[in-house]
């Protein structure tokens, strides 16, 4: 297989020797660019090989990886292969009980930090195994890179592993229970790299933009491991703060995001331009294309080529907005389990609403109770010490997903919920609270928002208010859902329509444990939050509103 599909440590040989002088990596820092060549890379690299190779690890060793986007975390990823040892990459805002399970369930050896938000978090999950600094990094460690990178000498050889060893152990973002280790060999991840890549087209041409987390399974085979295969180049963000302006200066020709950042964009651009407006622009053909170019230059996607979309479901009004504006975004489903090898929508032919065709060698079916099957060479070996939970999910060849969907006659994948999502009202029906989730998306003040129900008499609707809502008084919001809600209504079965609406006082995000690391939602941890409050509402009350003390009580 390696001579068809090379492994990654090829292609970063590869572009090491053929063009050193280019630059790889761009990292942004005080309104301009640290650049790094392929050479330059190279060389710490391999240094920092050395240093691993000194530790006299056994070969296959763990080693945690704890930082966000920079080129360090390449030079790192690179470093532990050209070592022989097994990546263990940690999320950013991971809680440190699941951070110290990760690394204690794999029999981490060491850990490299870079910047944390919270650094007492990593400090005390990583106990007494040895920490190193790369980029960033604000705790306490025993080395940092550039000094290893003063004393270490640069490996001269170019190592391989066999194809059949293990690459890296990616731990799932646990919704429910601990996390997973989902154990991806290098001839899985090769091939997997190899065809999606082929498929989508990437050269070395492509500019990536680096800014989801590394640690999730998507970025890091989508911006990582393609533009090592392509050979171009990849820039990182120096916050969130220079978020919008580091994107346009990049102008990225492939950008991969979630529902989250595309909902933003949308909404930033209608609080300076209310709907109407932009449509009666877009109307007027002498202002539209004016107006499309405007607004692709302010948010840095004007050259953009490629723009995938995933981890969640995005709203359908949120596609359309994007496509009327010239840039149409590209379903995509995939999962860690399967190395995102998954579907696409290729082209313009996909049905909406769809996340497309399988990837080339990707086989999809449906099973049992509609539930997703998977199958190809892309796929995990199972899961680390858990033959039991392997044997769930892999049968008879195929990765069994736990989502529902159906296949459509243009071959077109639509996925329509999980199976451990559905719940029973009182009405004795199934609700499926993604299918309600997606049609609420459209009232126009609301952000985030989750389906609860079970037991109850009718859904009711738990939301946070978006970047519109904000600006509006509780009067007006009142007023603009109840006009909405009764029309989004008719487009539910009788038993999907949303009785109640509840407005949350306190976002949802990794913190406060409401959401994984990869921003999905915790459907279950939701639930037990608010539960009590809605039960003790009026149910004559069509919107009810959490006081501030409910919240935070």
């Amino acid at each position: 297989m390696s001579d068809s599909c090379p492994m990654p440590l090829e292609r970063f040989y590869h572009w090491e020797a053929t063009k050193p002088e280019s630059v790889f990596l761009r990292q942004a820092k005080d309104d301009g660019w640290i650049e790094y060549t392929w050479g330059e890379v190279g060389q710490r690299t391999r240094k920092l090989a050395s240093f691993l190779k000194s530790k006299n690890y056994p070969a296959g060793s763990r080693v945690a990886i704890y930082a966000q986007n920079c080129p360090d975390w390449f030079v790192v990823d690179f470093a532990i292969q050209m070592a022989g040892l097994v990546s263990v990459p940690l999320y950013p805002g991971q809680a440190p009980a699941s951070m110290q399970y990760v690394m204690e369930h794999s029999e981490c050896q060491l850990v490299f930090v870079g910047h944390a938000d919270k650094p007492e978090d990593i400090t005390s999950a990583s106990g007494d195994l040895p920490r190193v600094g790369i980029y960033g990094c604000n705790v306490d460690v025993e080395t940092d890179l550039e000094a290893i990178c003063n004393e270490y000498d640069a490996l001269q050889d170019n190592p391989l592993p066999d194809m059949n060893s293990l690459f890296t152990l990616m731990y799932t973002s646990g919704t429910t229970g601990n996390p997973k280790g989902v154990m991806h060999h290098y001839e899985n991840v090769s091939w997997a790299v190899q065809k999606m890549n082929e498929d989508l087209g990437l050269n070395e041409e492509t500019r990536f933009f680096s800014y989801l987390p590394l640690s999730h399974t998507a970025e890091r085979v989508l911006v990582l491991l393609y533009s090592v295969n392509a050979g171009a180049v990849v820039s990182f963000p120096q916050n969130m703060e220079t978020f919008n302006a580091n994107l346009r200066s990049v102008r990225p020709t492939f950008f991969f995001s979630v529902p989250r950042l595309w909902k933003k964009f949308k909404e930033a651009v209608e609080s300076k331009l209310p709907a109407d407006v932009m449509d009666a622009m877009l109307a007027d053909p002498e202002q539209a294309e004016g107006l499309k170019q405007q607004i692709q230059i302010q948010l840095g996607l004007d050259a953009c080529e490629v723009m995938i979309t995933g981890s969640a479901p995005t709203p359908q009004d949120v596609q359309d907005w994007f496509k009327k504006l010239g840039m149409p975004m590209r379903n995509g489903y995939g999962m860690t389990e399967n190395c995102i090898h998954g579907c696409v929508c290729m082209d313009g032919t996909e049905t909406v609403g769809s996340v497309g065709r399988p990837f080339n060698g990707c086989e999809v079916k449906i099973g049992e109770n509609n539930e997703i099957l998977f199958k190809s060479p892309a796929m995990m070996k199972g899961y680390y010490l858990a033959p039991e939970k392997t044997a769930e999910v892999l049968r008879d060849g195929y990765y069994h997903t736990g989502d529902t969907g159906h296949i459509d006659e243009q071959g077109c994948l639509h996925v329509t919920g999980r199976l451990s999502e559905a719940f029973k009202t009182t009405k004795g029906k199934f609700v499926k609270p993604s299918i309600i989730e997606d049609v609420m998306a459209d009232i126009s003040c609301l952000g985030q928002m989750c389906v609860i129900g079970h037991g109850m008499e009718a859904p009711v609707l738990l939301a946070g208010l978006n970047e519109v809502g904000v600006t509006m008084d509780r009067e007006a919001i009142n007023a603009l859902i109840t006009k909405e809600l009764p029309e989004l209504n008719k487009r539910l079965a009788a038993h999907e329509r949303v009785e109640q609406v509840f407005i949350v006082s306190d976002e949802w995000t990794i913190d406060n444990e409401l959401l994984t690391p990869t921003m999905k939602m915790k459907r279950n941890a939701i639930v037990d939050r608010y539960q009590a409050w809605v039960e003790s509402a009026s149910a004559s009350d069509l919107i009810v509103w959490e006081a501030k003390e409910t919240a935070t009580a």
